[in-house]
């Protein structure tokens, strides 16, 4: 595993190891849960990971749509507000996009693949991304072999902090070359070679290489976080959602990967999957099945409020062997019947 020199974490935050750590005892334990239902099993589920990934990733490249109209646009058609026709194709986009993933990473996608993905679908999922919005509002420099799908035919200028992309009669040897890796790593990832807690620094590694190597003249962020994802489903593991109010961090910390230091992507990777597992968990564990605590915070009670309880011992829980409270939505239920049963005093 690649170890970053900026791992210590401040006062009272895990350190960088035992976020991943974190990550590899969750997907043991999604592994003890049977794994992850399909879309056509927990649509409601999905649905909420959906609106989730559709809002907040074109969020990080400017969308102004809140979670509410996002939500209402992709449950009802409706178009909420009055923003300008370009966010709302965006959104509509992207959300396709996100679920032919979802479909072909967890359901039963009817493409078939060797890998976990290939140029074929890196193609595909940025034509379904982008091709909604390219009808309103195509990229101003783009001819006409450049659009949704289509390599890019000219060359970017280095970001701002640093990352240079290839020149673009590089692209297409150079995405050949990233999907190969990708699928190398999952080979390496099936046979053992490769440990879970090992997992989010190569994703990091994954990520920061497409985004580096900029295939489309547009659209390169959303792809490559739909990528991502189409890869962690195929694993069987949640999708990644980096939420907007992370813009900055995830951008620094994608300079950070470039510069060689893949850490902060890392642990960023991880805790986004780790969020999105608890979300799942208690839909996906019986009543009776313990989970860890994170999973069954509601409106009632926080993650304090758990711990507490569990501490004092009114609430039946155990302690896993990381370190960390486990209960089950049946012991919540109890927990909440006695609370109210002595009037209110926990």
């Amino acid at each position: 595993m690649t170890t970053s020199s900026h791992e210590r974490a401040p006062r009272g935050r895990p350190s960088r190891a035992a976020v991943y750590q974190r990550f590899a005892t969750a997907i043991d334990d999604l592994r003890r849960y049977g794994g992850l239902p399909t879309p056509l099993e927990a649509k409601q589920l999905w649905d909420d990971v959906w609106h989730l990934e559709a809002h907040h990733s074109t969020a990080l490249e400017g969308n102004t749509l809140v979670l509410r109209e996002v939500a209402q646009l992709l449950d009802e058609g409706r178009a909420v507000g009055s923003k300008e026709l370009k966010e709302y194709m965006e959104v509509l986009g992207y959300a396709d996009a996100a679920r032919w993933v979802y479909e072909q990473g967890v359901g039963l996608g009817e493409w078939g693949h060797d890998g976990l993905v290939s140029v074929t679908e890196l193609r595909h999922v940025h034509e379904l991304a982008m091709a909604k919005v390219w009808e309103v509002a195509p990229h101003p420099e783009a001819n006409t072999d450049e659009g949704p799908g289509s390599f890019r035919q000219h060359d970017i200028r280095p970001f701002p902090g640093g990352m240079t992309p290839p020149t673009h009669p590089l692209v297409s040897a150079g995405v050949s070359d990233w999907v190969d890796d990708v699928n190398r790593f999952g080979g390496e990832l099936a046979q053992g070679a490769l440990g879970i807690a090992d997992v989010p620094e190569a994703l990091a590694r994954i990520h920061t290489d497409f985004e580096r190597l900029h295939p489309f003249i547009d659209g390169n962020g959303r792809t490559g976080r739909l990528l991502l994802n189409l890869i962690l489903t195929r694993l069987g593991w949640p999708p990644a959602v980096i939420f907007k109010e992370q813009r900055r961090k995830y951008l620094v910390a994608l300079d950070h990967a470039d510069r060689g230091d893949l850490g902060p992507l890392g642990e960023l990777i991880a805790r986004t999957v780790v969020d999105n597992l608890h979300r799942l968990i208690p839909n996906i564990a019986g009543p009776a099945k313990y989970v860890p605590l994170e999973a069954l915070v509601d409106k009632e009670f926080s993650l304090v409020a758990l711990k507490q309880a569990a501490g004092r011992g009114r609430l039946e829980a155990i302690i896993g062997a990381d370190g960390r409270y486990r209960s089950s939505r049946a012991a919540v239920k109890a927990y909440k019947a006695s609370k109210y049963s002595r009037g209110g005093k926990a």
